[in-house]
């Protein structure tokens, strides 16, 4: 997927994916609206039918035929409740089918977007919007069977009305339009802006939440429970006043619908006064049912305004435009300006300073994850800031400082350095140290973590992003403080375990850390001194060997 792709046009990708099962839900709900209007219509006939022919003697009961009428109402039934089902399987499975390929690639055009822009996007934000406003645009999908159902309602039902006059007929014609139009109206002036709100309101609670969640221990530390239980109960009474809108916007949906009801029953038994009684009441039960086929319909616009925030939420979230991929580097050769010694892999260079010098800031341009800078670095022969950092990422295997883990398995968050068998994953947790830790779990590889990896101590975190970074083949490997937590045995045996992968592997090391034992694998030992006023690094070339 293009990283500018919009949003709508990813939507309507998947309505031509998913079109067959539209197709079905449509037909679907056309058919359960004919069956419905018949089945009321007829019934209301056959009933006052049946009971006039009993009001007039036993000779007019014995010639009232009740056998083919009670027959059609049973066919009538089977039908609805048979195409009912086939609609809600069908729109449902086309609407969750597009849903679960939307995420992916919302998620995908956001990876490979500016990083600065995927920067500004909390994980609460980033979450609402892959999974609330994804779940609000199902109604785009489920709706497009309501007009289907309308139309095919509102013909049977016209049908019918007229068969008893044809003033009736023109009434609930008419009754309908106007019950649509002021649903249209009240749609867009009372439920779109309720459904806006309610939508932006469930992000920011959720973004709220996953903020002071992650800041829970620092929150418990200095004695801000209380404080941040308000925070989520202002957030969440705002949210709450939000669907209270909403729902009262429904309520003034219904009642139009109820008021436009009864006044279109109204002309249609006026219009059809004139006709026999049996024939007054199929029109007068076929008008309630083709005025009720209009109910999808006017729930598809109740929630349509949540439907377009969730639209423009997720446009927002979107890359603006596409990335200008620039000049493409001829290998995985590397030269920082500073050194002007190219360091080509299985070469290893440390790098550590005072904090706040600039090293991550360093390792994350290298990386593609911050804007690189002109005349501090190569790669390939190719000036960093002319390689975009989707040219880059590929040549890196990145383990990050700060880890971030799924809500989700072990196995899942390995799977994130890309596709690998049990073997791999297991060899990769062994060379962490963790190996043992896993098996001891029940669930084995497939145990969940927590939360951003709640379950586990920090060690055992940053481990779990060193395995993930084991798993990844690329020329470099880059480690931003990998034994940080670990006491000196189990450091000893990752590094012994990292020596011997790197070794066998070819690849080069990128090491950023403050640890005497990580800096012994690296012979090019580099000091970060801090940082320009323009954001360059300034690096004192500490200790050379032949590294290239």
């Amino acid at each position: 997927m293009k990283p500018h792709a919009h949003i709508r046009d990813l939507v309507l990708e998947q309505r031509r994916v998913q079109r067959d099962r539209l197709r079905l839900a449509a037909a679907a709900g056309a058919l359960v609206s004919i069956a419905a209007v018949g089945l009321l219509g007829l019934s209301g006939w056959f009933l006052t039918g049946a009971a006039l022919a009993g009001a007039a003697g036993a000779a007019a009961a014995q010639a009232f035929n009740y056998m083919m009428p009670s027959a059609i109402i049973r066919l009538l039934a089977i039908l609805r409740t048979g195409a009912r089902y086939i609609e809600r399987v069908a729109g449902h499975e086309a609407a969750l089918k597009a849903l679960a390929r939307l995420r992916p690639q919302l998620f995908d055009a956001l990876a490979a977007g500016p990083v600065r822009q995927t920067l500004t996007l909390s994980s609460g934000e980033l979450s609402a919007r892959l999974v609330q406003d994804i779940d609000a645009i199902q109604t785009v999908f489920i709706r497009r069977s309501a007009t289907w159902s309308l139309g095919a309602g509102l013909a049977t039902a016209a049908v019918l009305a007229t068969i008893a006059s044809p003033l009736a007929g023109a009434a609930l014609v008419a009754g309908v339009a106007v019950t649509g139009v002021g649903g249209l109206i009240l749609a867009r002036a009372v439920s779109a802006p309720a459904g806006r709100a309610a939508q932006t309101a469930v992000g920011a609670l959720k973004s709220r939440l996953s903020a002071l969640e992650a800041a829970s221990p620092e929150l418990k530390a200095y004695g801000l429970d209380d404080w941040a239980v308000q925070e989520v109960a202002g957030a969440a009474a705002a949210s709450d006043r939000a669907q209270i809108a909403l729902a009262r916007a429904g309520g003034w949906m219904a009642a139009w619908q109820a008021a436009a009801t009864a006044l279109t029953l109204t002309g249609v038994v006026l219009a059809a006064r004139g006709a026999e009684q049996p024939m007054i009441a199929l029109a007068a039960l076929a008008a309630v049912m083709g005025i009720e086929s209009a109910a999808g319909l006017t729930g598809a616009l109740h929630l349509n305004g949540r439907a377009e925030e969730a639209l423009d939420r997720l446009d927002a979230a979107l890359p603006a435009a596409s990335i200008q991929h620039g000049r493409t580097p001829d290998g995985a050769d590397l030269v920082l300006n500073t050194l002007d010694q190219r360091l080509t892999p299985p070469a290893r260079i440390g790098l550590y300073g005072p904090s706040g010098a600039g090293k991550t800031s360093l390792i994350e341009r290298l990386c593609g994850l911050r804007d690189a800078l002109p005349d501090q670095a190569a790669l390939g022969g190719v000036d960093l800031a002319e390689i975009a950092p989707d040219l880059r990422r590929p040549l890196f295997a990145y383990a990050a400082q700060d880890v971030r883990l799924l809500d989700d398995s072990w196995r899942r968050n390995l799977l994130l350095a890309g596709p690998a068998d049990e073997a791999a994953l297991w060899a990769a947790l062994e060379d962490a140290q963790l190996a043992d830790r896993v098996r001891a779990e029940p669930q084995g590889l497939d145990a969940p973590v927590g939360p951003n990896g709640e379950r586990l101590s920090g060690g055992e975190r940053r481990r779990l992003g060193l395995a993930r970074a084991f798993l990844r083949n690329a020329p470099w490997m880059v480690l931003d403080e990998p034994t940080e937590g670990l006491d000196a045995e189990t450091e000893a045996r990752v590094l012994a375990a990292l020596d011997r992968r790197l070794a066998d592997g070819g690849q080069g090391l990128i090491l950023v850390s403050h640890r005497p034992a990580p800096m012994r694998l690296c012979p090019l030992q580099v000091r970060v001194e801090g940082l320009e006023p323009d954001g360059r690094v300034r690096m004192t070339p500490d200790r050379l060997s032949s590294v290239a």
